[in-house]
């Protein structure tokens, strides 16, 4: 009886040892940070280490490349997976920062909001930079950015992003450039022109704000009567003020998973399941029912509860006539447009 009981012993150590191999190794996963951290965690760290895939170590940043260039030039990579934003993405995949991914890896390109699989990096979220406005203050309720300009029927201050990106995407809009010719239009002097000329009217009425916490503010206390916002800063204040999002004309962008070039084969093979995983609709569902970004895999949407879709970027309804936003426009014309902005915004 020992003996068989020291046999299954044996047997059950060397099964558990044999489960203990398969585990993948750690892994470094850096975010943001925040809210959007505390998402994470429920919705893909927490399910990965619980079916035995290995440990995910937590790390955070603000965005500085300068650290991944760093790691990947002394090849001392130490990060396996970062979340960066698109014009980062693009930025890290031309300068050969991040490792190509195969597509293939993440199923089917029409599962996803378009956009998402990129060269070297997945968007796991949406969100959008919108137009937002205070129900309380207004007797009617505006439906896009040519009301936002008109004064007359909005009496009151507006706030924008003191900044070109999304500014003059937005007055070109005002100025009836449909969403999804904004870029063509913006690529052209003419285009650049003509949202600065249409800024030229409402300057008078602008309130500019820098920090995303901002525009709920203004709003909240009345000192703007609308105001562009990140959708899930208005999201996050939307119970315990009247505070709403006009979707029609909102600009979206993803955040995304990317790995840095350099990592040895187990980690980035490893650093790629992590990544397909977290795309998949129940971890994407859990993560949007934590945070009000929208899934970037477009089968996660029937799985969310009504309420929770009505504050997504990507609720069908909701991104129908969104734009995303144009990430080699910004990286060949940013730097131009954003002088001419400041000197015009300075006068």
């Amino acid at each position: 009886m020992l003996r068989s009981l020291k046999f299954t012993a044996l047997v059950m150590g060397m099964i558990g040892a044999t489960h203990a191999m398969a585990a993948g190794p750690d892994l470094t996963v850096v975010s943001f940070g925040g809210a959007n951290k505390a998402a994470q965690v429920k919705a893909f760290y927490a399910p990965w280490e619980a079916a035995g895939n290995g440990k995910i170590v937590a790390g955070e940043y603000n965005g500085e490349m300068a650290k991944v260039k760093a790691m990947v030039d002394t090849k001392s990579v130490s990060w396996d997976l970062v979340e960066v934003e698109s014009p980062e993405l693009s930025r890290g995949c031309d300068e050969d920062m991040f490792e190509q991914l195969d597509p293939a890896l993440f199923g089917k390109n029409e599962d996803y909001v378009k956009g998402a699989i990129q060269p070297c990096g997945v968007g796991f979220f949406v969100w959008s930079t919108v137009l937002a406005y205070n129900a309380d203050k207004l007797k009617t309720a505006p439906t896009s950015w040519v009301d936002f300009w008109d004064t007359k029927k909005f009496p009151g201050k507006r706030g924008l992003r003191k900044g070109a990106k999304y500014t003059l995407e937005f007055a070109l809009m005002a100025d009836g450039v449909a969403p999804k010719d904004v870029y063509k239009v913006l690529a052209g002097k003419d285009g650049q022109d003509r949202a600065f000329k249409k800024l030229d009217e409402l300057k008078p009425s602008i309130q500019w704000w820098e920090a995303g916490a901002q525009p709920p503010q203004y709003l909240a206390s009345g000192d703007v009567v609308m105001s562009s916002a990140y959708n899930g800063r208005i999201a996050a204040v939307q119970k315990e003020s009247n505070l709403k999002v006009v979707w029609n004309g909102g600009i979206y962008d993803f955040d995304a998973w990317a790995i840095p070039k350099g990592l040895d084969k187990t980690r980035a093979e490893a650093a790629k399941k992590f990544i397909a995983f977290s795309v998949q609709p129940q971890q994407q569902k859990t993560y949007s029912e934590n945070i009000a970004y929208g899934p970037a895999n477009v089968q996660a949407v029937p799985l969310l509860a009504k309420d929770i879709l009505k504050d997504m970027p990507t609720t069908p309804e909701n991104i129908a006539n969104q734009v995303q936003i144009d990430v080699s426009f910004w990286a060949d014309n940013g730097e131009q447009l954003e002088q001419r902005f400041n000197s015009w915004a300075a006068k």
